[in-house]
């Protein structure tokens, strides 16, 4: 029985800070094999800081994660695609599948034996079994195969990482997880940037896999297909609960679990405002019975006088009791409000009826050719761009808003078209300035104005003075959709805009865009995304050529 078998990851009660900041306030789980757990919650609530701590690449200020046993390979594959220069595939293939870090460590505990070092016995035997277990014997014969599997020439492991398009990368992330051998598996958005097929082929690896698995993902039909458990963290407390079921019972019972704390707070409010009220009604009352037994009655009559005496202490003894009542009430802390994007696109002013165009336009990139391609965009079209990654789809775009010269065909643009766009790399906003600064730049508004819109999308005061090349994709991504905000466009040219964004802003686009009544060109593998968008037609990418289709 192989060691992924019986492999558990055990996190028990996890805190951590990071400086003054609490990221993480109390975590537990229990991943144990065939567990798939999704962690959900907001941009910046700790989901990949979470993943390091189950690693073990950081350590928590409180609580624990146990490896059951000691010896289970634990491994995370980031969200970042990490090429670095000088890396061949090959190179790179060995570092995120851990072989890199095993053959070493086996090299060092060979030398250790040979010298005769204490404890060596036992350190080559560690190293050795995490070297078979890994993989790392086989992993020459097994990545060409994939490699020809997922598109990529299995001829090319030898050359540079940097030298393979966007799409090419994407595929080779993808592989690394394929060939991964790791007892239990983390992976952080390994959706992003994968086409259709990549994401039916990573679907069907892990759902197929013995291991125990922890992903973080905003791809909500992915999560539906994998996900058997869902750990949400709370973006106030920054607790964890766990949801068994699977991702749509997670969505059911948070909804129901939302409304049953509202409820109970609803109540707790309710009778604690009556009691309050009743107090404070019958302490007026008691005063004024106590003003009134202070005057001297007009006949002189002490009996009277004694009769309100009481009374305004009768009244004042109710006062106080139904004060205690209302102390000894269990008290129910009222429900947050989570921060939360509410975009709306809005067309400053309308494009003509013909918005963009090609006519016999070809693409030559190196040995790439795309085309002869003919298109005619025209008011309020809704186009979807769908096909491999690789295919050209980002080409095409790039081709029709006038941002790359075709080899051949002509190419226009309408009147009055006003563009916004978000591109894959998120470019909207200038590279390594000031976030304020490139934001005004780009939008054109004052400072006053630019900074209340980019709160609007989360982007604090903290934020907006900071080095763009410094935000972190999901911020990059949200300064983009300000940006969007700001133009007024009639044209939104979008490629891939869910990338990076947590599942509550996910939500928020796919709503915005579904109102949204200029022309939209969108380029998405996000399949619940480009449902709710109600494409008017789809354009299928493929070998180098186009295909039209309309729903």
């Amino acid at each position: 029985m192989s060691v992924s078998a019986l492999s558990t990851l055990v996190v028990r009660d996890v805190q951590l800070h990071l400086g003054p900041q609490l990221v993480l306030g109390g975590i537990s789980a229990t991943v144990a094999p065939g567990d798939r757990y999704a962690v959900v919650g907001p941009n910046g609530v700790g989901k990949t800081t979470l993943l390091r701590v189950m690693l073990g690449a950081l350590t928590p200020d409180q609580g624990s994660v146990e490896r059951q046993p000691a010896a289970a390979t634990v491994g995370l594959l980031p969200q970042e695609r990490d090429a670095r220069p000088g890396e061949t595939l090959a190179c790179y293939l060995g570092r995120r599948t851990g072989v890199t870090a095993a053959e070493a460590e086996l090299t060092g505990a060979t030398t250790a034996l040979a010298e005769g070092e204490k404890g060596a016995d036992d350190r080559y035997a560690l190293a050795l079994d995490r070297y078979l277990a890994l993989g790392a014997a086989d992993l020459d014969t097994r990545a060409p195969a994939v490699l020809a599997d997922l598109g990529l020439p299995p001829d090319r492991l030898e050359d540079p990482v940097l030298s393979l398009s966007g799409g090419q990368l994407a595929r080779l992330a993808l592989a690394s997880v394929l060939l991964a051998k790791f007892d239990v598996l983390l992976l952080d958005e390994p959706t992003n940037d994968l086409d259709l097929a990549g994401l039916a082929r990573l679907e069907e690896f892990l759902t197929s896999r013995s291991g125990a698995l922890v992903v973080v993902s905003h791809d909500r039909a992915f999560l539906q297909r994998v996900a058997t458990d869902v750990l949400e963290i709370d973006e106030f407390s920054r607790q964890g609960r766990t949801y068994g079921g699977g991702f749509d019972s997670y969505l059911a019972e948070r909804e129901r679990a939302h409304a049953a704390a509202q409820e109970a707070y609803d109540t707790y409010a309710s009778q604690r405002d009556a009691l309050l009220e009743q107090a404070k009604r019958k302490q007026e009352w008691a005063r004024a019975g106590a003003q009134r037994s202070a005057r001297k009655p007009a006949d002189n009559d002490k009996f009277v006088r004694h009769f309100h005496i009481q009374k305004a202490q009768g009244t004042g003894a109710g006062a106080a009791r139904a004060q205690r009542a209302a102390d000894r009430l269990t008290e129910v802390e009222e429900p947050r409000t989570p921060w939360e994007l509410r975009l709306k696109l809005d067309q400053g002013s309308r494009s003509g009826a013909r918005v963009a165009g090609l006519a016999g336009v070809v693409v030559e990139r190196g040995s790439f050719r795309l085309g002869p391609v003919d298109l005619d965009l025209r008011y309020a079209d809704r186009m979807v761009v769908v096909g491999p990654n690789g295919a050209g789809k980002s080409s095409l775009i790039s081709v029709l808003l006038g941002q790359l010269e075709p080899a051949a065909g002509e190419r226009w643009i309408g009147h009055g078209v006003v563009l916004g766009q978000i591109d894959q790399v998120r470019r909207g906003v200038a590279a390594d300035v000031v976030l304020l600064d490139a934001f005004r730049q780009a939008s054109g508004q004052d400072e006053t104005e630019a900074r209340t819109l980019l709160a609007k999308f989360g982007l604090g005061a903290d934020d907006v003075v900071r080095q763009t090349g410094s935000l972190s994709p999901g911020e990059r991504t949200r300064a983009d959709l300000a940006l969007l905000v700001a133009r007024q466009a009639n044209l939104l040219v979008l490629d891939e805009p869910t990338n990076h964004l947590d599942l509550p802003a996910v939500e928020q686009l796919e709503q915005a865009l579904a109102d949204y009544d200029g022309t939209l060109v969108l380029a998405s593998h996000d399949r619940k995304l480009v449902e709710a968008v109600h494409p008017t037609h789809i354009v299928h990418v493929l070998d180098g050529h186009i295909s039209v289709e309309r729903p």
